[in-house]
């Protein structure tokens, strides 16, 4: 089996944020390499249950290996925005004990050349999790529109030349449609210009591309509400975001979800009902400089965790 790379970030503070007991259900949304199922496992045998999902064959063929000797864990093939329904078909009502989200993609899909993810390495333009969607950058890439294009360099990307970019990318698929990751990478070089960065230029494109292909930012807000449905009292949800993006959104929906009253100002009776969420941490923990150091990504990590103390929504 060929090796699945994959460096698991705040392992063992995200999954100490669950407070792991046995005899209770958890999810993990993002299985990935394992590492985060793996603690989990260890901590809820023999009679807790782990649900995990993942997308990438690649992934669920490397975990299943390292999972095999747990009999309390079930592996789906599916995206994590499908957990209501998968959930009931296992016949799981409710996430007694916690769920887990490790989001963006791994070191494997990033550093994999055929999957097309990164700038520095020759490849189809892809970028699919789900190898089986048939949406790739190739679509983003050669059927989008000028202002489309500058629409997501500009908000998945904060891509400061965006305008520049997009235009350049039309004026290059007139006479060829883009190919390639290098092909993109190199549009992106020529039309904007030096500037001293240890970013390299192409980073906020690629990262704005494979957000719209995965349509990363809606899946992850929409689940999110799902979950809320799904918890039972004194559920915790753990999440590890990897760029402001996705670490907004997790923010603001549990600042929303914590506070005691929406009510207008000017409204002299609250009829809110009471919270579904209280903070565990109100400002993200972030890896520990050891970590940075053996996996410099972990950098850019933040882990946002929050327990239900409302038994969910009823849908």
């Amino acid at each position: 089996m060929e090796v699945f790379n994959h460096y698991t970030v705040m392992k063992n503070e995200a999954v100490n944020a669950l407070e792991c007991k046995d005899g209770l259900i958890y999810v993990d949304c993002t299985l990935g390499g394992g590492g985060h199922s793996e603690l989990i496992l260890q901590k809820i045998s023999p009679t807790g249950r782990l649900i995990a999902f993942d997308v990438d064959d690649d992934a669920i063929k490397a975990a299943t290996d390292k999972l095999k000797n747990y009999n309390n864990l079930t592996i789906v093939k599916d995206s994590y925005v499908n957990i209501k329904k998968v959930l009931q078909n296992l016949g799981i009502e409710t996430i007694t004990g916690g769920v887990l989200f490790d989001l963006g993609a791994s070191y494997h899909q990033l550093t994999k050349a055929e999957r097309g993810f990164s700038f520095l390495k020759d490849a189809p333009l892809d970028m699919r999790f789900d190898k089986e969607a048939e949406f790739t950058a190739y679509d983003v890439i050669n059927g989008y529109r000028e202002d489309e294009l500058v629409k997501i360099f500009s908000e998945y990307g904060e891509e400061r030349f965006s305008k520049r970019i997009a235009r350049a990318i039309v004026e290059k698929r007139k006479s060829k449609k883009i190919q390639t990751t290098l092909e993109l990478s190199d549009i992106i070089l020529s039309s904007t210009p030096r500037i001293k960065s240890s970013v390299h230029p192409a980073t906020r494109v690629f990262q704005a591309v494979r957000i719209e292909v995965n349509h990363e930012l809606q899946n992850v807000k929409n689940t999110l509400n799902d979950v809320l449905d799904l918890l039972e009292f004194g559920a915790i949800i753990s999440v590890i975001s990897f760029h402001s993006l996705e670490d907004r959104i997790v923010k603001n929906l549990f600042k929303y979800h914590s506070q005691k009253c929406h009510c207008d100002k000017n409204q002299l009776i609250c009829n809110c009902p009471p919270p579904i969420l209280e903070l565990v941490n109100k400002k993200p923990i972030t890896a520990s400089a050891e970590e940075i150091r053996e996996n410099p990504p972990s950098r850019s990590a933040k882990l946002r965790v929050a327990r239900c103390v409302r038994g969910g929504r009823k849908s």
